[in-house]
């Protein structure tokens, strides 16, 4: 029998009683200045998640709140500093064949149906043969293709739901074909490729198979950039005649994606489709992040969010009316490409010298 799951966090107001069944993402310990123990979770829904705190009889109740496990809650909601968050004043665990696991994986809103589709038709469209055939050994790959499809693109920051490794995956390749048609210089069909396989090492960097999303062994150890290239590699040698240096700068773009070292990138940008990949690759996570800021918002019209951290900053996002979806994105036109230019040379490191920004990956 099926619990019944109550509020989804999404809905929950500053003062209401709570009454549902949540998946604990994160339990941790603290003590208040007078000694008493006290419990701090982080609660979380298909809708998002917040912050709760067990005041009373927390050494009682902390095995049944593991990180990982589903929990009954009776609350109450309090803002505190002007975010919601719940006092717990009981919690139960739930066993996890009582829940419906739907409820609790964020899946991307998008018909990831068409753009799985529209992922084949972007490769089927690369007039770089031997490019075309690396990507069509990746992607066609049953276990890979079933993973990809399914896997998020991030833990809890942009595209942190089913699906959404897919969704931003075809979202920075429009992008990268857009860019091509305004600087007909860079390389199409390569930055293509590396719009396609900048994030493949996701597919084993998470695990995502039930919730909450987590990293897996490898994922820790290796990161996705260093799996991406790794998984590129033996797909390379896979293939006849392969130039070893095109199969260099196409790895360059996987290492280089998240543009700096401290953002975990082994190698900074030094070609041009690298700066772009970069670029776009950042814009498409921003803008992403932003539009969900946008959907939690309580109210209609253009407010202030909570202070964000991973941004450094206030955001003055645009709540949706009721019934207002998020705008899909338009079908992009099938994609044209043309012979490889010459190699452009590479840029200086001081160029990929800048202000620091905040990254989401």
């Amino acid at each position: 029998m099926t619990t019944d799951k109550g509020v989804f966090i999404k809905d929950i107001t500053d003062g209401q009683a709570v009454r549902g069944v949540f998946l604990v993402r994160q339990m941790g310990r603290g003590e208040t200045k007078g000694g008493k123990p006290y419990l701090m979770l982080t609660l979380m829904d298909r809708t998002g998640d917040l912050a709760a705190r067990v005041w009373d009889n927390a050494e009682l109740l902390a095995p049944h709140c593991p990180a990982g496990g589903f929990v009954y809650v009776e609350a109450q909601a309090q803002a505190y500093k002007g975010i919601v968050q719940l006092k717990v004043n009981d919690l139960k665990a739930v066993a996890p064949p009582e829940v419906d696991p739907a409820q609790f994986m964020p899946v991307s809103a998008a018909n990831l149906a068409a753009l799985e589709q529209e992922l084949h038709a972007i490769i089927g469209g690369l007039e770089h043969p031997q490019l075309r055939a690396l990507l069509q050994h990746l992607f066609t790959a049953p276990d890979f293709s079933q993973q990809f499809v399914k896997a998020p693109a991030a833990k809890h920051m942009h595209h942190a739901c089913l699906g959404g490794l897919l969704e931003h995956t075809v979202a920075v390749a429009r992008l990268a074909a857009k860019v091509c048609d305004s600087y007909p210089e860079l390389d199409r069909p390569l930055l293509i490729a590396g719009a396609l396989v900048h994030d493949i090492g996701k597919t084993r960097e998470f695990s995502f198979d039930v919730p909450p999303f987590d990293y897996s062994d490898q994922g820790r150890l290796m990161g996705h950039l260093v799996l991406g290239v790794e998984m590129v590699q033996g797909a390379v040698a896979t293939l006849a005649d392969f130039p070893q240096e095109l199969a260099d700068r196409l790895k360059h773009l996987i290492l280089s994606h998240h543009g700096r070292h401290e953002f975990g990138s082994p190698a900074l940008p030094m070609t041009t489709e690298a700066f772009v990949l970069n670029l776009i690759d950042d814009l498409d996570a921003k803008i992403n992040y932003l539009n969900r800021l946008a959907d939690q918002a309580k109210e209609p019209g253009y407010q202030w969010s909570e202070y964000q951290k991973t941004m450094e900053r206030f955001l003055f996002v645009r709540g949706r009316a009721a019934g207002e979806m998020a705008p899909e994105p338009l079908p992009h036109p099938p994609h044209q490409t043309s012979a490889a230019p010459p190699v452009p040379k590479e840029l200086p490191d001081a160029a990929a010298k800048g202000p620091k920004q905040a990254a989401l990956w």
